[in-house]
């Protein structure tokens, strides 16, 4: 899996979730610019922010870093 592919998954899961970005970043502690970045640019959170952004929006971090399928299984 290459980086381009965990961000578009990123960017997926915050489009679909329908709770607006300012909404997402008080929950995760950033600015709703920083959220921003993440949908539309090559821009990726760091690791502990990636992992509240995971638990906010109901994702396992797997799914986001390809480790798993939407469905829970593991991709080889």
């Amino acid at each position: 899996m290459e980086l381009q592919d965990i961000q578009y998954r990123l960017r997926e899961v915050i489009k679909e979730s329908g709770i607006s970005q300012k909404d997402i970043a008080k929950a995760i502690d950033v600015s709703p610019q920083t959220v921003s970045k993440y949908m539309k640019e090559n821009i990726f959170p760091a690791l502990d922010t990636l992992s509240k952004l995971c638990r906010f929006l109901n994702v396992s971090a797997d799914y986001i870093l390809g480790v798993e399928s939407e469905f829970g299984c593991r991709e080889m």
